[in-house]
């Protein structure tokens, strides 16, 4: 049977600590490809917050809502970006389909958070500081999202 073809629209969660350190993620299908929480949305109506918070669950096990993560810790940066769909994975979409547009958000969690990666997945984690995490990202949009970490938090508290 055939995986029904996924939605070119995609959320991208930077997870991050108090201090700024980032946590990133190596791909299963491709060593060395570093980056943060992304996934499409399941369903054309799904709400882009719960699309979030549910490939954050699926991907590094962080359940937000729970006692450490509490629901205000994912921010909604209501910023969004389009971009070209790299050739090995337009397999996934409809036929056709050369663009994504992905939704861009962050999620403060404690230092102590355990990670449990979701081994089909990701295989590697890293928790490091803000520019040698975007240093390790082969997505120029996952770079650029933690560059501006910064600069969205501080919007976002005043």
């Amino acid at each position: 049977m055939q995986k029904p073809s996924k939605i070119p629209e995609s959320v991208l969660v930077v997870i991050h600590t108090p201090d700024l350190d980032v946590l990133i993620i190596e791909r299963a299908d491709h060593k060395g490809f570093w980056q943060s929480v992304t996934g499409s949305k399941d369903t054309i109506d799904e709400p882009l917050i719960e699309t979030a918070a549910r490939e954050v669950q699926e991907e590094t096990g962080i359940i937000i809502g729970s006692p450490l993560v509490p629901h205000a810790a994912l921010l909604d940066w209501h910023h969004s970006i389009q971009y070209e769909i790299y050739p090995q994975w337009r397999h996934r979409y409809a036929e056709g389909v050369m663009h994504n547009t992905e939704h861009q958000f962050s999620l403060c969690v404690p230092h102590c958070l355990e990670v449990t990666l979701a081994p089909r997945e990701h295989t590697s984690h890293l928790w490091l500081p803000l520019r040698e995490a975007a240093d390790r990202c082969f997505s120029w949009s996952n770079r650029e999202a933690i560059l501006q970490l910064p600069e969205r938090l501080a919007a976002h508290s005043r």
